[in-house]
């Protein structure tokens, strides 16, 4: 009998979350939502390590999804999350950390400019 091997990048047949491991509480769905989107961008690392795809394929890939965007638009919702929370408007510490939130996801964009 001759083994087969997959051309496949890979199978996913299950996604383990934080709170399956851990039993994390209080963060509501976000506890599915983020291990599943690093765990997408591990397979994508893992399929450039094995050969199985070319980076500049995936990074062009990453691109055309608009991955930027989406990841700059967590961050710019956190932003407004903080300054809408926020009592005080002029809050130094509040401020410091929507602008803090607000970089990143500039930075987020122009990294993927510069790709």
């Amino acid at each position: 009998m001759t083994e087969t091997t997959s051309r496949g990048l890979a199978r996913i047949t299950r996604v383990e979350t934080a709170v399956e491991r851990t039993g994390t509480d209080g963060i509501g769905e976000l506890a599915d939502l983020a291990p599943a989107a690093a765990a997408a961008l591990n397979l994508l690392a893992d399929a450039i390590k094995r050969g199985r795809a070319g980076q500049d394929a995936i990074v062009e890939a990453l691109k055309a999804a608009k991955l930027d965007e989406a990841f700059a638009g967590v961050l710019d919702a956190a932003a407004d999350a903080v300054m809408t929370a926020a009592e005080d408007p002029y809050d130094f510490h509040d401020r410091l950390h929507a602008d803090n939130l607000g970089g990143a996801a500039s930075d987020i964009r122009r990294v993927f400019h510069w790709l």
